[in-house]
């Protein structure tokens, strides 16, 4: 059998470097299993104009302020540089690529079974995220469809859809910005569910994080929040969405009902030609590795008390929403998480094995 280890952190992203960044300092042996074959996480294949929503100063992981970026919020590549750094300056034991294929129980001890070798630990932390596992809805027909057709995820840039008739799917952060960079080359239509909202213009993620730390607190406390405190819509006004709402290209439309061999139907029964659909339309929970376990419910979630799995001691779950603890998938929220995962970590270790 191979070496055991206390703790093993699966994925190499924000939320496991920060996990990484408070076992470093307990007495426990870890190490953290990434499946990329560099650091960054998934800001490495996110779009290349993708930006933070917030200042580098407001987004920061535990120990170390993210440097100052050259624009008003940190660029793709800003954030892939600052995660590679903080992986070296706390010299934090990763591996990659290492692809974890399940984990199951073998006895007192998890069984990781990769595409590398087979890890035994007396703990895990799952911290894969979503991007590797992107959501596209159904629509009928849409096996016919004959354009291009792809997730945000696999979007890089716009200049492959010069020319062309392009529907972006999806209100959020991710289809605003998509929709401001594509409509530059494409004839563009934007599909919501429903009515975009935009944030003011002056409010970041900065508001949003404090916004939702008031919220939190008061429900810690028993109180209900006023709504209305906290209803700042969910797009926020970075420069380029800025830019395109001066071009008058913010215009929503609600969704089609049914594709065809070369476009889309609308409800009222039109006929559209579309050359490509760029689906920002969110992700699941990559949890696929955990199957052996059992834990995972019809949500694709794993019920948590915190970030521990209630139905398999030893177990932890970070980064994938607030159902893994508070702001935990954010740069700036994930480092508290993290601080009392890592607490829970060393004392259960030391209740059970030491």
């Amino acid at each position: 059998m191979n070496p055991t280890v206390d703790t093993i952190i699966i994925g190499g992203g924000q939320s496991a470097l920060a996990c990484a960044y408070y076992l470093r300092r307990s007495s426990l042996d870890f190490l953290v299993l990434d499946d990329q074959p560099e650091a960054g996480g998934s800001w490495r294949r996110c779009w290349d104009s993708l930006t933070l929503f917030s200042p580098a100063e407001f987004s920061s992981l535990p120990g170390w302020l993210m440097p100052k970026s050259k624009g008003k919020y940190p660029s793709r590549l800003e954030v892939t540089s600052y995660l590679k750094q903080y992986e070296q300056r706390y010299k934090l034991p990763v591996r990659r690529p290492v692809k974890v294929e399940s984990v199951c129980r073998k006895g007192q001890l998890f069984e990781v079974q990769t595409d590398e070798a087979t890890y035994y630990a007396r703990t895990v932390i799952s911290a894969t995220g979503t991007f590797q596992k992107p959501y596209i809805p159904h629509y009928p027909g849409q096996e016919t469809f004959q354009g291009l057709s792809l997730h945000s995820s696999a979007y890089q840039y716009p200049q492959p859809f010069t020319g062309k008739r392009v529907l972006i799917v999806g209100g959020g952060n991710s289809g605003a910005q998509v929709l401001a960079e594509v409509s530059k080359v494409a004839q563009t239509t934007w599909v919501t569910l429903e009515a975009p909202s935009y944030l003011p213009d002056d409010v970041d993620g900065r508001v949003l994080f404090d916004q939702a730390s008031a919220r939190y607190y008061a429900m810690q406390k028993g109180g209900q929040p006023d709504p209305a405190q906290y209803n700042l819509g969910n797009i926020v006004m970075v420069p380029s969405v800025l830019e395109a709402r001066e071009r008058g290209v913010l215009k929503a439309v609600p969704p089609f009902e049914k594709f065809y061999e070369h476009g889309v139907v609308w409800q009222e029964g039109t006929k559209e030609a579309v050359d490509a659909i760029v689906w920002c339309t969110g992700f699941g929970y990559a949890l696929a590795h955990l199957e052996c376990l059992q834990v995972v419910n019809e949500k694709g979630q794993v019920a948590t008390e915190g970030t521990r799995a209630l139905e398999q001691p030893g177990l932890w779950l970070i980064g994938y929403g607030g159902w893994t603890g508070f702001a935990s998938a954010t740069l700036i929220g994930v480092g508290r998480t993290a601080r009392e995962t890592a607490r829970q970590v060393e004392n259960f270790i030391s209740a059970e094995f030491k």
